[in-house]
This record gives structure tokens, sequence and C-alpha cells, in this order.
């Protein structure tokens, strides 16, 4: 008996071991589905989620590459550098982007300095035809004749740009010789006869403004173009380059309201001498192509270590000299301020283009620059408000 009690008491109790393992796998099988649904949304919510930043990155991405983009056209429209999608870019484009229109500031900053060293523009006085007659030199010796100059000169470096810049309008044969011909005679011929007009309109006697488009446009010309091409030598083609964007346009505005005297032409002949020292600056970093191809330019011909002392030399002493002359002539205030604007420039080139003109030429170009164009508006106003002049 009790070993039949024994036997009893396991057969029941295996019967409940059975019976639970029954009830575990049953609650096992009903459960999994469950398990599975839940692991399958939050599989799927993570996936949702990835998309979701997958979608993001590429909206961010996508309006970053558009912000490089369009700020990339508007340089290449400037005539700064090309841009990604310059292949795309309308006719009209790249006849603008040829005319480099970055190129004309300083042109039309020359002729608000020859219009103040006048003595004679009036904001106020027979508003608005003073400011119409400074906007029609603006254009005459911006867009029109500083145009032809840059389209003269791509076409004469399109040799050069098919090795460096191969994507430029002329290199890659989206503007042919043709177009350059006629995009050049156009916009010479519209600066003629605009300096023309504006001669008659004032009542030049001699052809004052005329005579000054005819001889921008010789220089332009000998420049860019053989036989002579004076961009080829060193001090020859910087001081042309210099003269250009300084000299000529004042010149333009001082005869359109005022009078052209040898006076005011030596002396933006000296501020065009540190107008050579600004574009010797941009020399330093194509001093390598450059004497590969065998352009004397002054780092070239001098080597950058002398080259650069050269460089700060004609922008300082020359500004010097024009803060001496104005002393001279009783505007000491405005020597003052002058020499006041030299002293930044001053600090620039030891601070960055001495060390290292080749590295830093940009730093140093954006510090020191306004000051020097600053200074060069200083001068036209002492000149103008002189009672010697």
């Amino acid at each position: 008996l009790a070993t039949s009690g024994r036997t009893s008491k396991d057969a029941l109790l295996a019967v409940e071991a059975s019976r639970m393992m029954a009830m575990r796998a049953s609650t096992a099988i009903r459960s999994a589905p469950v398990r599975n649904r839940k692991t399958a949304a939050a599989r799927e919510a993570k996936g949702n989620r990835a998309g979701r930043l997958l979608v993001r990155a590429k909206a961010e991405s996508k309006e970053e590459k558009e912000k490089i983009t369009y700020g990339g056209r508007a340089q290449q429209l400037l005539g700064f550098r090309q841009a990604e999608g310059a292949d795309k870019a309308s006719k009209l484009e790249l006849q603008i982007q040829l005319m480099k229109p970055g190129t004309w500031i300083p042109v039309c900053w020359g002729v608000i300095c020859g219009a103040a060293a006048s003595g004679n523009f009036h904001w106020i006085e027979d508003f608005p035809r003073d400011i119409l007659l400074s906007a029609a030199c603006i254009v005459l010796s911006g867009p029109c004749l500083t145009g032809f100059t840059q389209v003269i000169n791509d076409w004469y470096d399109r040799d050069l740009d098919a090795i460096n810049e191969p994507n430029r309008p002329i290199p890659s044969g989206r503007i042919t010789g043709q177009d350059v011909l006629v995009q050049s005679l156009l916009l010479m011929f519209s600066g003629w006869g605009l300096a023309l007009y504006l001669d008659n309109y004032v009542g030049h006697e001699f052809p004052t403004l005329t005579s000054i488009a005819l001889f921008g446009t010789f220089i332009s010309y000998i420049y860019s173009a053989p036989p002579l091409k004076l961009k080829q030598n060193g001090w020859q083609g910087t001081y042309a380059l210099g003269a250009s964007y300084i000299a000529l346009p004042w010149w333009a505005g001082q005869s359109l309201f005022g009078e052209l005297s040898l006076e005011i032409i030596v002396l933006t002949l000296m501020y065009s001498i540190a107008g050579l020292g600004i574009a010797i600056v941009n020399d330093f970093k194509s001093i390598e192509g450059d004497r590969e191809l065998g352009l004397k330019s002054l780092p070239v011909i001098f080597g950058v270590e002398k080259a650069k002392y050269i460089t700060v030399g004609t922008i300082d002493a020359f500004q010097l000299a024009v803060a001496a002359y104005l002393w001279a002539i009783d505007s000491k205030p405005y020597a003052l301020v002058l020499l006041g604007l030299i002293v930044p420039q001053v600090y620039a080139q030891i601070k960055y283009f001495l060390p290292d003109p080749i590295k830093n030429d940009v730093a140093y170009q954006a510090r020191a620059q306004p000051f020097l164009v600053l200074g060069i508006l200083t001068t036209a106003l002492a000149i103008g408000h002189n009672p010697y002049h």
C-alpha cells in the first residue's frame, strides 16, 4: 500500500507537471503573434524614422547645394569664377560674364572721385541733372569701355584659359570669335558715341571725353593684344592696368563737370603708381604659371622677397607723397585724414602681406584696399574744396 501510494502520488505530480507545461506552451503560442506584431511595429517605426531623417538630410543637402550653386553662379556672372552648371548658362549670361561686371566697381569709383574733384557736382542744384550725367559717365567708363577691355582680354587669353579654365565661355566654344567681334565692337562704339554725346551736351569746345575714351581704348588693346601685349611686361603692363582703373575714370569724371588740368593729370598718375602696387599683389599667386609661360610679372623678375617690398613701397610712398601735396596746398585736414587712412594699410602689410604674400594676398587686400579707395576719395574732395582750384 505504501508503495502503491507513492506511485499514485508520483503519477499525480507527473500529470500536474505535464498540464503546466502544456499551459505554458499554449500561452507561448498565443503570445507569439503579439510579440511578432510588436517587433514588426517597432521595425516599421524605426524604418519610418530613418526614412524621415534621410529625407530631411537630402532636403538640407539640396538646399545647401542650391545656396552654393546660386552663390557660384552669381560669382560666375560677375566674372570671378566658374560655377557648377556653367554649361547651362544662356548666351546672354555668357556675354555678361565676359564683360566681368565685378571689375567695373573701381572704375565707377574713379568717375565719382573725378566728379568730386571738379568742385562742380551738385546733388540738389539742377536736380537730377548732375546725377544723370555722372550715371552716363559711369556707363561709359564701366559697362562700355571696361566691358570692351575684358572681352578682348579674354579673347587674347583664350589659349591660356584653355589650360587653366577650359570651361570659360571662349575656350569651351560656347562663345565664338564672331560673337567676340560683334560684342567688342558694340561696346566700343557705344562708349565712343556716349562720350561724344556728353562732350556736346556740356558744351566742350575740344572733345575731352571722347579723347579720353579713344586713348583708353588704345591702352586696353595694346595691354591685351600682340605684338605689344603690355601685360607680358612687368612694369609697363602693371602700370597701364593701375592707370586704367584710377587715372582714366577720374579724368572722365572731372572733365565732365570741370576742367582737366596738368596738375590733376600728374596727381592721378601718382595715385596710379599706388594702384600699380595693388596690381602686383595679384601676381604673387600666379608666379609659377607666369614663370612657365614666360610672363614677366614683377614677382617673376625680382623674386618674391624683393617684389613684396617693391609692392608695399609703391603703395605707401606715393600715398604719402599725395598727403604731402595736400598739406602743401593748405588742405591740411584732408592730408591728416589721408595719413590716418594709410596707417591701417601699413598694419595689414606687416600683419598679413609681408609674412606670406602668396598665402595672405586675399586677406591683405580685404583689409587694406577699402582704406586705399577711401583715400582716393579724400584726395578728390580735398581738390574739389580747395580755394585754389
